[in-house]
């Protein structure tokens, strides 16, 4: 056996133990939803041996069809609000003198330190009607009557923006501290003010943190049923708590597997958009 081969043997070893748990606990479950999706439900729950498409014929109901584009919707507006908070938000700790930046990154990471589910029950203390919120404005005489915050997709949205924010600005931050400012003075020697210093350097530059901060902020926020569930209640229903009413209350395996399969799909879109802009990027470069 030759030293190629080797190394081959060796590599392989060494990452059976990752692909191994690839394959038991993502691939088979995937298959395992995936295979659902084209059975009929049983009578008492679980699923009969019977194939059908009408599962995924079902998704495309006009009340389904609501949930699955409000979860694309609210997802995309968190999306959006991190980038605009989280960028300028990452300009200034990557900017900062180096013995301020860990300080501030921790400032950012201090909240995984609290259980998400506290953290969105927090949330409802604010947004109630004697909440903070509405006792604020209330005695700064801006309203005269509680405003209706809790229980509306204004709700979900602020409790999005706030659970994900930290995964928008890490790697915003990891692209901006990478950054080569003496580009931005060449710019501005060839007489770039700072917006257009901004748009044709900085931003192409850090695009790859963009998209890399916009996948993790999208992915979990399109498929929360945590959230939703608790500063939304009925009236906001994602398709995260679909899936988990078809699973666990309504007992429709087959279509929530169909949802299950629909919803990868979804979140499979912008990580195949990041792996293109990644080889662009390293093309480019």
């Amino acid at each position: 056996m030759n030293l190629k081969n080797r190394q081959h043997i060796n590599l392989l070893l060494l990452s059976f133990p990752a692909i191994a748990w690839l394959i038991i606990f993502f691939v088979l479950p995937l298959l395992i939803i995936f295979a659902y999706s084209f059975l009929e439900r049983g009578t008492y729950g679980g699923v009969t041996a019977v194939f059908t498409i009408s599962n995924y014929q079902r998704l495309f109901d006009e009340v389904f069809l609501g949930v699955i584009a409000r979860s694309i919707w609210l997802a995309f507006l968190t999306t959006v609000a991190c980038l605009l908070v989280g960028y300028p938000l990452a300009f200034f700790i990557a900017t900062r003198p180096p013995r301020w930046r860990n300080a501030l990154l921790l400032l950012v990471i201090i909240p995984f330190w609290t259980n998400f589910l506290v953290r969105t029950y927090a949330w409802m203390v604010l947004l109630q009607n004697q909440g903070v919120v509405n006792t604020a404005l209330q005695s700064l005489k801006i309203i005269s009557e509680p405003l209706t915050l809790l229980f509306t997709p204004f709700a979900v949205a602020i409790g999005l923006i706030y659970g994900y924010l930290p995964f928008m600005v890490l790697p915003l931050y990891s692209s901006i501290e990478r950054f080569n400012f003496s580009l931005v003075e060449a710019a501005q020697d060839l007489g770039a003010n700072d917006i257009r210093t901004f748009w044709r350097v900085f931003l192409p530059l850090t695009t790859k943190g963009i998209v890399a901060g916009s996948i993790l902020v999208f992915v979990p926020s399109v498929g929360a049923f945590i959230t939703p569930d608790i500063l939304g209640g009925a009236k906001t229903i994602m398709v995260g708590n679909l899936i988990q009413n078809q699973f666990l209350k309504a007992r429709d395996w087959p279509f929530g597997s169909a949802l299950s399969v629909l919803l990868t799909l979804i979140v499979l879109i912008p990580v195949l958009i990041y792996f293109r802009v990644a080889d662009e990027t390293e093309r480019s470069s």
